[in-house]
């Protein structure tokens, strides 16, 4: 009888705490409910503030035309010897300034006057080789046979030959250095030491003159009709994205450049005043240019501009529709124009 009582208590205990689990259980699951609703409401309410509605507004709208282009330099030049030889002397080194006229570098000239000495030596017996051959025939040019003909011939092309000889051995000794044709600052050397042999073709000094840089950009047909020198630039490049930098169109092309898609011009704009030092030949970025302006006008975002059979209208409390004319287009606000006020409230 007892151990039949107490089961019977347990089973009762059991029951009552299974119960009261189960209405814990529900509690906490209507809390999550209520604060997840609470939650959605409010990103539901801020989200339509920030994007069902806006206000129009008065002030200024800039249609900017916006170019990609890269950091050029009208003096940059890769500087070679024009003849081939062993490098005796590099006279310049990563960072030099160097001024205009200023000797650079200089091949070994042993083997070159050498070459320039057996070149007049050739010469001077191919002179000799005609002038025996003219005493030969001076006596008979009237008969003067085939063989003769050929021979005075032949000592006229030598002559001929060893005489251009001459002259390039003297350019090449000429050419045994490298002068700098602009002032500039020495960017590149490839061969920083002496003693390395070296082609006509290969590049030995990379000169660039810093206050020669500039912006280039390509505009199309379509767009190059809206600028015209000296007209003010903005320039952002991409390593110094948070710096503006101010410019102006010094150049633009009358013909289109050779290998592009469709007629493309290429546009110039030279910086303002800054620190030259730092930019760098082929750096890129994008140059903002005014297209059109207007400074008192009624705006706003372009996204609530509707359109509808050809006209343009903003949507209105209750879903009224008002026509309006659109003027300046600008990336963040438009221009608006008609029975619009400033301070209506208008929706997505």
């Amino acid at each position: 009888m007892v151990i039949e009582l107490l089961l019977k208590m347990a089973k009762k205990e059991s029951k009552t705490d299974q119960k009261k689990s189960n209405r814990r259980r529900w509690l906490w699951l209507l809390m999550v409910v209520v604060i997840a609703s609470l939650i959605g409401w409010k990103i539901w309410q801020g989200g339509k503030d920030d994007t069902e509605k806006a206000t129009v507004l008065r002030g200024e709208v800039v249609e900017e035309l916006v170019l990609t282009g890269q950091v050029k330099a009208e003096e940059h030049a890769s500087l070679v010897f024009q003849t081939a030889g062993e490098v005796a002397w590099m006279g310049a080194k990563e960072g030099d300034w160097v001024k205009k006229g200023q000797i650079l570098a200089k091949l070994d000239t042993v083997s070159l006057n050498a070459a320039y000495q057996q070149a007049l030596s050739n010469l001077r017996a191919a002179e000799a080789t005609l002038e025996r051959v003219y005493d030969e025939v001076k006596d008979n040019d009237e008969d003067e046979d085939f063989l003769t003909k050929e021979k005075r011939t032949a000592a006229e092309v030598a002559k001929d030959r060893a005489y251009e000889g001459v002259v390039m051995a003297q350019r090449n000794l000429r050419n045994a250095g490298i002068v700098a044709p602009f002032d500039g600052v020495v960017v590149s050397v490839t061969h920083p030491y002496s003693g390395v042999n070296t082609t006509m073709a290969e590049r030995q000094i990379e000169l660039i003159n810093p206050e020669s840089v500039y912006f280039s950009v390509n505009a199309d047909q379509t767009e190059v009709v809206d600028l015209k020198i000296g007209q003010e630039a903005k320039i952002r490049l991409d390593a110094f994205s948070d710096e503006e930098l101010i410019g102006e169109i010094e150049y633009i092309a009358l013909a289109p450049k050779v290998g592009e898609v469709g007629a493309v011009y290429e546009v110039k704009i030279r910086f303002g005043e800054v620190d030259l030092s730092k930019f760098r030949v082929g750096m890129t970025g994008d140059v903002f240019l005014t297209r059109e302006q207007v400074t008192d006008a009624l705006y706003v975002p372009p996204r609530f501009v509707n359109s509808e059979k050809g006209e343009r209208f903003l949507l209105l409390d209750g879903g009224k529709k008002m026509k309006v004319e659109v003027g300046v287009e600008g990336e963040d606000r438009i221009e608006v124009r008609g029975e619009v006020k400033e301070g209506d409230v208008i929706y997505d």
